[in-house]
């Protein structure tokens, strides 16, 4: 599907185009963002204004010059936008193609992202602030970047929550590890989207096809961008310390258990034993002969038991 947003007396009008041949090509359009294109759209499109938009596998690449590059007419730009499946607790990045050329912005996406449903209801609340197609990929950037920053808010607060439970309310266990890895590769899709777009920001600097004025808004949103690098950079840090607490925990709680086998082991040796001199076979063993010499031999093994315990705990190796 197809959405335009073509100015009008002043304003700007959104139509919702299921047909290509419906796309007025003399109207003064600021935007065409085509969410889930058809082959079909997508070759009208390249046609009509002379685009080369990029392939599945294009878009995909990894390759600095794959993410951005420009001619004399046009600008293009693979982008990561980070999306949240409803049904899994993990991010994704979705490359999503921005084309500029004569001031028409086009996005090519196969996600639903609310900052794009954002963005245009201030287009269509503010035209004026949108002149052309720089002005609306500057917001774009801008609104995204305060997206990820909210996120990487919100995992920070869920790396603080599971530092304490490990530290302080002694938790282990495989829900521990699981959290933790989520958490890491939340931090690392949230750290490949933020260098991205860092990519594409510093190049749309570079360019003399934006104004100052789109540029000043670049040059905050690079700023921002790279505070949150940092930021992303420290929680990352934190959660490797976090794992090498949770290595730490479990090694003590090990040491524990294995102290606590030695210590039974060491406490069964002297009734052991006792025991054993008392089932040889003796042809004169007087204590055999004697009224209460179970009951004696059984005391004797119960006490040998407690003793080293006592001394292991006087010790505090328990």
């Amino acid at each position: 599907m197809l959405n335009l947003f073509v100015k009008r007396n002043g304003m700007v009008v959104r139509e919702s185009v299921h047909s290509v041949e419906a796309i007025q090509v003399n109207a003064d359009i600021l935007w065409i963002d085509l969410l889930h294109p058809s082959t079909q759209e997508i070759a009208y499109v390249s046609k009509t204004y002379l685009l080369d938009i990029p392939t599945k596998e294009e878009r995909e690449e990894i390759e600095e010059s794959a993410r951005y590059w420009e001619n004399s007419e046009t600008v293009t730009i693979n982008t990561y936008f980070l999306t949240r499946p409803s049904e899994e607790n993990i991010l994704h990045n979705e490359t999503v193609t921005f084309l500029l050329t004569h001031g028409i912005l086009f996005t090519v996406r196969y996600s639903e992202f609310k900052v794009f449903d954002e963005i245009q209801q201030r287009v269509l609340a503010s035209p004026k602030n949108f002149e052309d197609g720089f002005d609306l990929i500057s917001k774009i950037f801008e609104l995204r970047v305060e997206k990820d920053a909210d996120m990487l808010e919100s995992i920070a607060k869920q790396t603080r929550l599971l530092r304490r439970a490990i530290v302080f309310d002694k938790k282990l266990g495989d829900e521990i590890l699981e959290n933790l890895s989520v958490l890491q590769e939340m931090h690392l899709s949230l750290r490949d989207s933020l260098f991205d777009k860092r990519l594409a920001v510093a190049a749309l600097l570079r360019t003399n096809k934006a104004d100052q004025e789109v540029k000043k808004s670049f040059g905050i949103v690079l700023k921002d961008i790279n505070s949150l690098v940092d930021f992303t950079n420290a929680n990352m840090n934190i959660l490797d310390n976090i794992q090498t607490l949770f290595a730490s925990q479990i090694n003590i709680e090990q040491n524990k258990i294995i102290k606590l086998f030695t210590v039974v082991t060491v406490a069964m040796m002297p009734p052991t034993l006792i025991a054993t001199i008392y089932g040889m076979n003796f042809q004169h063993m007087p204590e055999l002969e004697w009224t209460f010499s179970y009951p004696i031999v059984l005391s004797i093994m119960i006490i040998s038991t407690i003793l080293p315990i006592l001394y292991f705990k006087k010790k505090k190796w328990l």
